[in-house]
């Protein structure tokens, strides 16, 4: 299990007590600790850098359990995100991170831990609802729980309820914890798949494709319901060979037949954000392809080169199988219609389709 270097530790006021802080000092006992102010940038963090080598302690005093943030533009599948933290040590080129925060280093909530009743009572009070939650929107899910023990207190938490499901979306092969602990219903462990080359010069500091792989198969086999995300897809000369790899070594080492739906989701970006990747990421190639800003603001490939690439591999993935639960990420009706040749029409009804892969494959 890979574990990434911190070279100090950030408790802003507040967060002395918190359960999660506690854990965190115990795990890292000789990396150097400096409590801070809120909000307020300690010396030497750096925000163009990111600082990822700093880890920060927060009390949060938000929601931890929110709608993924849609638009009314595209359709969006009525997922909920457990804010558990913001930044991951991975340097991902596209990742919107990089514009959607002001603040630099790994920030984690210390209180998350202490405020699982308040998220207890939502789900609870809506028991004829099912609650598909992640903790991957703004941080990765696995990449710092060998400090943080995340799944030692969510996992048993989510698999004691009906009506969710928790999903566990990663780009790392950090499986110990997981496959350590005896709980399994409710909890869907995905990854974030891409081509070989796109890995190396675009996902740095990430699992390859091959250990992603044969993580999510350990998985699997220890009885782990499983989901996959192509996303983002990246258009460019010899895509479709190489996304071809990809199917093929899950067509080697998966079991299909459990898994709980794949995601397909091309390239798209805030204007600004393509100025700062290539202010970090100077050997980038990723805006090298044909965009046009779509309804949401984002730029987005043409419609003709998101239609070809959802086709094509949404057509491969079924020849391996049928049922896999395959659907759009942020898309309309029309792109739907014509890659997929159908469309769920509305966010409510894709919902309801990913709703009924949670009762046919979790039994909830």
């Amino acid at each position: 299990m890979r574990q990434f270097k911190i070279s100090r530790i950030l408790i802003e006021r507040g967060a002395e007590n918190d359960s999660l802080a506690k854990r965190i000092l115990r795990r890292l006992p000789n990396i150097p600790v400096e409590n801070v102010e809120p909000h307020k940038r300690a010396p030497g963090e750096d925000i163009e850098g990111m600082d990822k080598m700093s880890l920060r302690i927060i009390h949060f005093r938000g929601e931890f359990l929110k709608p993924c943030p849609g638009t009314r533009r595209y359709m969006c599948c009525g997922y909920q995100i457990l804010n558990v933290g913001i930044n991951c040590p991975m340097e991902c080129s596209y990742c919107f991170l990089q514009s959607y925060i002001n603040q630099p280093s790994l920030r984690v909530f210390g209180n998350l831990e202490d405020k699982l009743n308040v998220i207890g009572e939502i789900i609870d009070s809506s028991p004829d609802r099912i609650f598909r939650i992640g903790t991957g929107e703004f941080t990765d899910s696995l990449s710092l729980d060998y400090l943080t023990g995340w799944s030692d207190f969510l996992l048993p938490f989510f698999s004691h309820r009906k009506n969710c499901i928790l999903e566990l979306k990663t780009k790392t092969s950090s499986i110990k914890p997981l496959i350590e602990s005896r709980y399994r219903k409710g909890i869907i462990i995905a990854w974030s798949l891409n081509t070989p080359r796109i890995i190396a010069k675009e996902e740095r500091r990430t699992a390859s494709l091959r250990s992603r792989v044969l993580a999510a198969r350990q998985c699997q086999e220890a009885g782990f319901v499983l989901g996959f995300h192509f996303d983002p897809l990246i258009h460019y000369p010899g895509w479709e060979e190489d996304y071809e790899e990809i199917v093929q070594l899950l067509e080697r080492y998966i079991d299909p037949e459990p898994i709980i739906w794949i995601s397909l989701g091309s390239l798209r970006y805030m204007p600004d954000l393509k100025w700062t990747i290539k202010g970090r990421f100077s050997g980038t190639d990723i805006f090298d392809g044909e965009f046009v800003r779509g309804l949401d603001g984002k730029f987005r490939y043409f419609k003709p080169i998101r239609v070809e690439m959802y086709a094509k591999l949404s057509e491969r993935l079924k020849k391996w199988y049928d049922d896999l639960g395959v659907y759009l990420c942020m898309e309309s009706d029309d792109i739907w219609g014509q890659s997929l040749g159908w469309s769920p029409g509305n966010s409510a009804n894709l919902a309801t389709y990913l709703d009924g892969r949670v009762r046919k494959l979790v039994g909830h």
